[in-house]
């Protein structure tokens, strides 16, 4: 079996530069969606607030954990 292509160098920030395209379209769907809700419903702006805040924070903790995971797991 011979060997296609020889990769070498810091794999761990390509890796992340993928991983970080999941939580990048996650926070703009968040936040496009929640500005449409408050539009439709602006007397519930307090609890879409809230939640969209909430979501952003999680998926913005993936991207943290990415990271992290990128320094972890050099090659």
């Amino acid at each position: 079996m011979s060997v296609l292509a020889d990769v070498t160098g810091n794999l761990g920030s390509i890796g992340y530069g993928l991983a970080a395209i999941g939580p990048g379209v996650g926070i703009g769907i968040i936040f496009g969606q929640g500005v449409q809700a408050i539009a439709r419903q602006p007397e519930a702006y307090g609890l879409i607030r809230q939640n969209m805040i909430l979501g952003f924070v999680f998926a913005e903790a993936l991207a943290l954990i990415g990271i992290a995971l990128a320094f972890v797991f050099r090659t």
